[in-house]
């Protein structure tokens, strides 16, 4: 049996994620966590063979969860279910240590067989992923500037490219304002860019935001 904690702060998802998995032999939900602190206490007391982690946590972002698993739990596999798109999370989620990424739009078929790809050993790459990654692999001359910020940074950035204020931004990730206005300083300067408009045009174009 495949042991599965959902961590997602909305409980209609982790419901319809029951849904899903309810009816299956080989799969069951032993575990339910709405934030990264509660996420990182059950893993802690509890044995779980795969975690599903949404990057959109009330206390913690994500990637920073997923950071921490793999710091003290290397071998307990995540699996990324999240409502933004490849394009903005994906790669840096897989290079962060997740074993596969998906969007909270995918199939529920294409769930249950990422789940027991991932508990077997394996990764769940899609084919649109696998593609970016390997365009990725065969251009490393062409790095994009979004790509040298750090996960925080880069979280900051999609947010003021959506043109959320330094105010919202701070209440969103729990951050002070002050903490917040470096976080922009320094990937303004990564990027070689000024102002918020230019980081929108910039995320436009690369597909980081709709």
């Amino acid at each position: 049996m495949i042991k599965v904690i959902i961590t997602d702060d909305h409980p209609l998802v982790r419901r319809g994620i029951r849904q899903i998995i309810s009816d299956l032999s080989d799969i069951e939900i032993t575990g339910e966590a709405g934030s990264g602190s509660e996420l990182i206490t059950l893993v802690r007391q509890q044995s779980f063979d795969i975690v599903l982690l949404d990057i959109s946590l009330p206390d913690r972002d994500g990637l920073e969860i997923l950071n921490q698993i793999k710091h003290e739990f290397s071998e307990l596999p995540v699996l990324m279910l999240s409502m933004y798109p490849e394009e903005q999370y994906a790669i840096r989620a897989l290079k962060g240590g997740a074993s596969g990424y998906l969007t909270k739009a995918a199939a529920p078929d294409e769930l249950v067989t990422a789940i027991r790809k991932i508990a077997a050993g394996g990764r769940y790459i899609t084919p649109s992923l696998a593609e970016k990654m390997a365009d990725d692999l065969l251009n490393p001359a062409a790095e994009l500037p979004h790509k040298k910020l750090s996960d925080r940074e880069y979280q900051v950035f999609l947010l003021l490219a959506q043109g959320k204020t330094i105010s919202e931004i701070s209440n969103k990730l729990s951050l002070s304002d002050k903490t917040i206005t470096t976080y922009r300083s320094r990937l303004t300067e990564k990027m070689d860019m000024n102002t918020n408009a230019e980081l929108a045009r910039y995320a436009t174009i690369n597909k980081l935001i709709n």
